[in-house]
């Protein structure tokens, strides 16, 4: 199952050494932000307010706007000389603009681009710097309870008890985190009940002084559930008990007997053991950490894709230039080339005879320099390519084990430094099922408990039904000696499913759960984010209109 990365970004703006406009006086400066919609098309997302006579302005509205990993989400910033009340546009002083994907921003956390009239013609001065932080807080509740001598509520049995947290709002107790909260124990009155988390905001609204209810109840399967008893507390009270000291304890008061019997002391008790605030870290989080993410390229040269000078290979070059190895090849690498600051991408073929001796090799540089096999960019992947069509010749098997143990032997090195400073997508574009299915599956489990991740994009109509094994999304994916992957790192999609769907579908299918994957590697490790992240944002006030 796919889980898009999507959250909330906040923007900051601000502009050097502005041209000066209004005669007399400096430029009354605003920023428009528009997003690319397609068709070559704009769509305006937010303005910042106007500053009066500053030519470096810092606009204190900030912009938001939400965040997808898997797209290529171009922005366009104009700034302009304000001075009228109209909200068009056509009637003031353009100062120049400038365009970058929000993947550049938040991979960099700040980025300044020089101020142009239009694309190629500087605007003469000024400079914008745009910064992004992520909207939410990141913090979660983690508890672990028991309960001792719970009220017997069942007749032939004894009580089956569950815990339900509220907290107070100013009009009701309002129920928070009962997914997350320790589920039902059957039968029993001394129960402890398994450890869970609840987001810091779904359990307190983010104030550690909100009064917290705790109910402890028996579970009917009817939903008639009987109260034991509830007790009040705050998430400043729990946190007050040293961890070394004995665990925070509270009777368990069911109001109606307490009223009823003068000699009621309690219905039990709840003792809280553990009550930790932790930071749980998100893909933007590492990313703007300082994770680079290193993408590399592997190419099948079997013969089963067809004489490349025949129409009918997949290897065919249509008078355009392209094919379905290119065209998939530049729609994940469109999006990934932002989150890797070097551009420099390794690319390289497999199941060719190639030059000098003609040998069949399964890890042959696309650029045929084994020392240096990176390419400029995806353009620079794709005029590797092209060079090398014509001077291999396709054979095979299709053998996927030896690229993905290379980019493993990298994602080894990396993980030696114990930092979540640098994560590998291998992206393999191939036209048929893999040939050395034992040993790729060996290679896929070893790579598992690597910082890396493994992309297969199926191109042509063969059957790739045996592909779907190492997507694992089934169960675990094994190796021959019974040795289950750690986590889920390969994804595949045939290309023709997406041939006649827009370029960016591709993209966002291949690539919806490498944040995810990225996250849950770098969480098992313990690992918090390379770089210290900043306090998280706030929802801002609405600067006030100039």
């Amino acid at each position: 199952m796919m889980a898009h990365c999507v959250t909330l970004v906040q923007l900051s703006i601000s502009c050097d050494h502005l041209i000066d406009k209004d005669i007399g006086s400096k430029s009354d400066p605003l920023c428009v932000l528009l997003q690319d919609v397609g068709g070559g098309s704009w769509a305006e997302l937010g303005r910042t307010e106007r500053v009066r006579n500053c030519s470096s302005p810092e606009f204190s509205k900030t912009l938001q706007l939400e965040y997808h990993f898997e797209t290529v989400q171009k922005l366009r910033f104009g700034i302009y000389d304000i001075d009228n009340k109209t909200p068009e546009l056509g009637d003031d002083d353009f100062l120049g603009g400038a365009e970058c994907s929000l993947g550049q921003i938040v991979s960099s956390q700040i980025i300044t681009l020089p101020l142009m009239l239009k694309p190629g013609k500087p605007a003469g001065r000024g400079t914008i710097t745009v910064s992004a932080q992520e909207m939410k807080d990141s913090r979660i509740v983690t508890m672990e309870v028991e309960a001792r001598n719970l009220d017997k509520k069942d007749f032939l049995g004894k009580s089956d008890p569950f815990l339900e947290f509220f907290r107070q709002d100013p009009w009701d107790w309002m129920e928070r985190g009962r997914r997350d909260s320790p589920g039902v124990i059957k039968n029993n009155l001394n129960p402890t009940w398994k450890r869970f988390s609840v987001p810091l905001q779904h359990f307190c609204g983010g104030d550690p002084s909100t009064p917290i209810q705790v109910r402890c109840s028996d579970y009917d399967s009817d939903g008639s559930h009987d109260l034991i008893g509830t007790f009040y507390t705050s998430l400043a009270q729990l946190q007050a008990v040293p961890v070394s000291a004995s665990p925070a304890e509270f009777e368990c008061i069911h109001p109606e007997k307490q009223q009823k019997k003068k000699s009621y002391k309690n219905s039990g008790t709840v003792r809280v053991k553990i009550c930790q605030v932790e930071t749980q870290y998100s893909f933007l989080d590492y990313v703007m950490g300082g994770c680079q993410i290193n993408f590399t390229v592997g190419i099948d040269f079997t013969g089963s894709n067809g004489d490349p000078s025949s129409p009918d290979s997949l290897h065919y070059l249509s008078p355009t230039g392209v094919n379905e190895y290119l065209t998939a090849l530049w729609s994940v690498g469109s999006v990934i080339q932002d989150y890797d600051s070097d551009k420099l991408f390794p690319a390289f073929g497999f199941g060719a005879q190639v030059p000098p001796d003609w040998q069949v090799s399964h890890e042959f540089a696309l650029n045929f320099n084994p020392s240096n096999p990176y390419c400029t960019g995806i353009q620079g992947i794709v005029d590797a390519y092209r060079q090398a069509l014509p001077q291999v010749r396709l054979y095979g098997p299709t053998n996927f084990a030896p690229i993905i143990n290379h980019v493993a032997g990298l994602a080894t090195q990396a993980a030696h430094q114990k930092t979540a400073s640098q994560y590998f997508v291998l992206l393999l574009l191939t036209d048929g099922a893999v040939t050395d299915v034992e040993a790729t599956c060996e290679a896929v489990v070893r790579a598992s408990h690597l910082p890396m991740s493994v992309i297969i994009v199926g191109v042509g109509g063969a059957d790739f039904e045996a592909m779907e094994q190492l997507d694992a999304d089934g169960g675990p994916l094994r190796a021959r000696s019974g040795e289950a992957a750690a986590r889920d790192i390969v994804q595949f999609v045939p290309y023709r499913r997406f041939q006649n769907a827009p370029r960016e579908t591709l993209a966002q299918t291949v690539l919806a759960e490498v944040p995810m994957q990225l996250v849950s590697y770098f969480k098992a490790q313990g690992w918090a984010p390379f770089k210290p992240l900043p306090p998280p944002a706030k929802s801002p006030a609405q600067a006030p209109q100039a």
